[in-house]
């Protein structure tokens, strides 16, 4: 296959030119996060200043990324701000626990993720996306127009429930997907009060109006965990990650195992951190991919190839570039806080304890020190011989350092498969000149549901022929 430069940039907020005020800064806040961002966090590698948050440093360049995240990892803590929005979802799980609660935890889920356990999984994730994209039923020679950002959940957690819950959680995902959506829109914004800091115990209307939804969650969560303590005691737990997270002990600690809250709060962070961030993942690079349809005959032509056995996933090179493109330009977590414990230095900026530490990968995958045309969509840069060019820390869709997403590998395998089976039946088509426009709702979702049109392949023995 030869490569194809493509030219196609997508739609993306202004870039504010002169500072906010406090007001306009706390709704936009609250609106879109991704409105506050100004032309010199996209040219500048720090930007240091005062904000309702307090004295904020906004760190862009990769040698200060990587001190944050890796060198000096110990002195950054999670903010109290990301406490505050997500903490009633998932106190206790891995994306907001710290220190030694949070080094026992992944100790104990490490081995789910190995990429020997990853692989195995592959079988279960094909048969979920075949069957998903037989149900959608393209007709011979025809379309049908979808709306991407449900299909994608819904395929995204039926995934999670086959490899991670075997299928005990099979039925619930349009429940989820509609729970999930709500307290993503209403409960976790950023609401004025958390920005300023006022007390806790303060209503925040967002939380408040998102209870029903916590209520549905916690439900669920809890019936789940007691089907599978009784299957257990049956001596019939099948072994997968719900099981490792009821019989787990800690070996090189006390020996004790989570909580049922702890597992609890888990089960709820894989289903945010994992099933939400590939479902939007996914339905950027769809969206990408009906915009340029030089991408898309390589990437049909590369998955008519393959396969579907795990040896050979390896071989789509253009898949796994095409998604990691997609997850720089609409990377899935666009801001991470961080709160210095004490005293530092990062490239030469001081650091006071307390101060709030902003790194945004919103701003980072697309700034002009740090790539060429960074607006622009540009797959080739993550083909193997392209890619070691690339820092580490200039591409962090899974963050980096100790606290690197654990299930990266499972999130990029999944993508890759439902991608894959996704081409080899139906090409992709926009279906209006109007591009989806990025929110930052927790995760980068689109403003307006993203609909697109999948037509029937009648050009090679997988489609509809």
């Amino acid at each position: 296959m030869t490569a194809a430069a493509s030219t196609f940039r997508p739609w993306t907020p202004p870039r504010r030119t002169e500072r906010m005020s406090l007001p306009l800064f706390l709704w936009q806040s609250w609106r879109d996060p991704l409105q506050i961002w100004g032309e010199a966090h996209f040219r500048e590698l720090y930007v240091d200043g005062a904000s309702p948050l307090g004295r904020t440093l906004v760190v862009s360049d990769p040698a200060g990324i990587r001190h944050v995240l890796t060198d000096n990892a110990a002195n950054y803590v999670k903010g109290d701000l990301q406490r505050r929005v997500l903490g009633p979802m998932l106190a206790d799980g891995l994306l907001l626990t710290e220190g030694d609660q949070w080094r026992r935890a992944r100790r104990i889920m490490a081995p789910l993720f190995t990429p020997a356990h990853t692989v195995r999984t592959v079988e279960a994730m094909d048969r979920v996306c075949r069957r998903r994209v037989d149900g959608w039923g393209l007709p011979h020679h025809g379309a049908r127009v979808l709306n991407i950002d449900s299909e994608m959940s819904g395929l995204t957690f039926d995934i999670l429930s086959a490899t991670l819950f075997s299928d005990d959680l099979d039925g619930d995902a349009a429940g989820f997907e509609k729970a999930l959506n709500h307290f993503l829109a209403v409960g976790a914004r950023i609401s004025p009060l958390d920005a300023l800091k006022a007390p806790d115990w303060i209503p925040r209307l967002g939380r408040v109006a998102a209870g029903g939804d916590a209520r549905f969650f916690k439900e669920r969560v809890d019936a789940l965990v007691a089907r599978r303590r009784a299957r257990l005691e049956q001596d019939d737990a099948p072994d997968d990650l719900l099981t490792a997270l009821l019989s787990a002990r800690d070996e090189e600690g006390d020996g004790s195992g989570l909580s049922d809250h702890e597992v609890a709060s888990n089960i709820l962070t894989f289903i945010l951190a994992g099933h939400e961030t590939t479902a939007r993942t996914l339905g950027w690079t769809l969206h990408l991919i009906s915009r340029d349809r030089r991408i898309a005959d390589i990437l049909k032509a590369e998955a008519d190839a393959w396969d579907r056995d795990a040896a050979s996933l390896r071989d789509l090179i253009w898949h796994r570039a095409v998604i990691e493109e997609a997850m720089r330009l609409f990377p899935p977590a666009p801001a991470m806080i961080r709160q210095a414990v004490a005293d530092d230095e990062i490239g030469g900026h001081e650091v006071k304890a307390g101060q709030s530490i902003l790194i945004a990968p919103w701003v980072i995958h697309r700034h002009e020190k740090l790539w060429d045309e960074p607006d622009a969509f540009r797959p080739e840069r993550f083909l193997p011989e392209n890619r070691k060019t690339i820092d580490r820390y200039a591409w962090l869709p899974f963050s980096g350092g100790p606290r690197i997403c654990i299930g990266a590998a499972f999130a990029m395998q999944e993508a890759v498969i439902a991608l894959a089976e996704i081409l080899k039946a139906a090409d992709v088509e926009a279906v209006t000149p109007v591009e989806p426009r990025p929110i930052h709702q927790v995760t980068l979702r689109s403003s307006r549901p993203m609909r697109l049109r999948l037509r029937a392949r009648t050009d090679q023995p997988g489609g509809s022929a």
